[in-house]
């Protein structure tokens, strides 16, 4: 049980990084830290955005577009953080 937990910990690291280094070659930014914190905020944003707007990616890796709704999610957050400072 607790190899899973340790997996899955793993697993939406390497997604959020992933998203985040992705949203920071759109929008700016750096920094490892930066990178996985704002891909991991940005999945659950990219997550609600999709769903709120009824769209489902045509991707047939789920590991993969996980990564994409969490980029698009970043992005989203680092646009909407701009706005605001």
């Amino acid at each position: 049980m607790a190899g899973m937990d340790t997996k899955a910990i793993i697993t939406a690291l390497v997604i959020g990084l992933a998203a985040g280094w992705l949203a920071s070659l759109v929008v700016g930014g750096g920094g490892l830290l930066f990178y996985i914190v704002v891909g991991l905020i940005g999945s659950f944003v990219g997550s609600f955005l999709l769903g709120a707007l009824g769209i489902t990616l045509p991707i047939p890796d789920p590991l993969i577009s996980q990564i994409i709704t969490a980029a698009i999610g970043a992005i989203v957050l680092v646009l909407l953080a701009r706005l605001i400072s």
